[in-house]
């Protein structure tokens, strides 16, 4: 087992793949750093002016701690319940810049491989030399 572990790290599949990860989690930054710097700012101007990732639907309000005359803590306090859809539209918009960005990678990869020539046609086996020629010679 460890022989073949050797095999397949010398290969380099590990190594590729490994830098593949690294490269994915320093690009994810950079689309990260992007859409928070540069396009959400853009957005939330369209949107009056609001921080569009701070944006939320509240389902239910939040209490604050109540403490009594003698110090000790009365009630929790309970954090409010909110759907927060800007940070959800922020992530989306980040995984769709990454995927359309991947989708041209792919896309250029491919087109500068270049097309590999077709394998020549195998010669014919003796059989189907003497099957030729019987059907040759019935066409006669």
């Amino acid at each position: 087992m460890l022989k073949e572990f050797k095999e397949f790290a010398i290969k380099g599949n590990l190594i590729d793949t490994a830098v593949a990860f690294v490269m994915a989690a320093a690009f994810g930054k950079v689309i990260s750093a992007f859409v928070d710097g540069m396009v959400m700012p853009i957005v939330g101007k369209l949107t009056s002016g609001k921080d569009f990732g701070k944006m939320e639907f509240p389902l239910s309000e939040g209490t604050k701690e109540v403490i009594g005359t003698d110090g000790n803590v009365v009630t929790e306090a309970i954090a409010a319940v909110t759907i927060k859809y800007g940070t959800f539209i922020t992530v989306v918009i980040d995984f769709l810049i990454v995927a359309l960005v991947m989708f041209m990678v792919v896309k250029a990869v491919n087109k500068l491989k270049k097309a590999e020539p077709a394998p020549p046609p195998a010669p014919p086996s003796t059989s189907e030399v003497l099957l030729a020629e019987i059907r040759d010679a019935l066409k006669k």
